[in-house]
């Protein structure tokens, strides 16, 4: 069975706020790295801390019925390269670096900055981010004491150790490292609940294409891109109402409210 035949959403989803944030990638839109006491050298908290903070910040609500989801590859890269360094060269271990190699690291400080005490987890998937990501959010609110998930992803920049690990996790040992310099690192965040009352955009599985050309396919795995897309196609809605279909493994429907879902359906192909 394919992912595009497994059923990812037994029910929609509402989307209540997205946040994307880059830095050191060349886009026009990148971003001064952000400040996080504790964590240093490396965008991946950084930017993790951010988009988490900008959906928490939008729509503020109760932290003991918020849970959080990571996704990242390869986790905090950047980090493990520099602790391995300074090892192999003799030097004193620092545990700052230990505890910031961990990805649960940025989410405790998150829980702590916005009181979350719901369940916090971090995944890594060759799969399609998004849709693990749904799945996941779609299970946890199962939970009658859940009211809202948050889902995000991390990628860093390609270095020499981030192309190891690949070639080693890779069967064929053929699967691309990211195009982005060693320092840049991407950051997408997307803020879940149960649709209804104050979630003006919801999200559903789609059928597969009548073709199964799967048009938008992630061209590497484990990549993020999906997440941005999702980002992207929450704000389009936001702004013009209507409905988006997001293809990829598995499609999803993202639509509003008040849209005509038999009408005016786009394509959001992945970039």
């Amino acid at each position: 069975m394919t992912t595009s035949e497994k059923t990812v959403l037994r029910g929609p989803l509402g989307i209540l706020a997205s946040a994307t944030a880059t830095h050191g990638t060349g886009r026009d839109d990148d971003i001064p790295l952000p400040r996080l006491p504790g964590f240093v050298e490396s965008a991946f908290s950084p930017l993790a801390y951010e988009v988490s903070s900008r959906c928490l910040t939008e729509r503020p609500g109760d932290g003991s019925r918020t849970a959080v989801a990571l996704a990242s590859l390869l986790g905090d890269t950047t980090t493990a390269d520099l602790a391995s360094r300074r090892m192999v060269s003799g030097k004193v271990h620092n545990p700052l670096l230990f505890m910031q190699a961990t990805p649960n690291s940025v989410l405790g400080h998150t829980s702590r900055e916005f009181q979350i005490t719901g369940q916090m987890f971090s995944i890594s998937t060759f799969d399609d981010p998004v849709t693990e990501l749904l799945a996941m959010a779609d299970l946890l609110l199962e939970d009658p004491e859940l009211d809202r998930v948050l889902v995000l992803g991390v990628e860093l920049g390609g270095s020499e150790r981030l192309a190891a690990m690949r070639r080693e996790l890779t069967a064929d040992g053929d699967s691309p490292v990211p195009d982005l310099p060693a320092s840049a690192g991407l950051a997408a965040a997307v803020l879940l609940g149960r649709p209804g009352a104050g979630t003006p955009v919801t999200v559903r599985q789609a059928e597969p294409a009548a073709d199964d050309a799967d048009p938008g396919a992630v061209n590497r795995p484990g990549s993020i891109q999906g997440l941005f897309d999702l980002a992207d196609a929450h704000r389009r809605l936001l702004r013009d109402g209507g409905n988006l279909l997001l293809p990829g493994p598995a499609a999803f429907l993202l639509t509003t409210d008040t849209a005509d879902t038999t009408d005016d359906t786009e394509t959001h192909a992945h970039q």
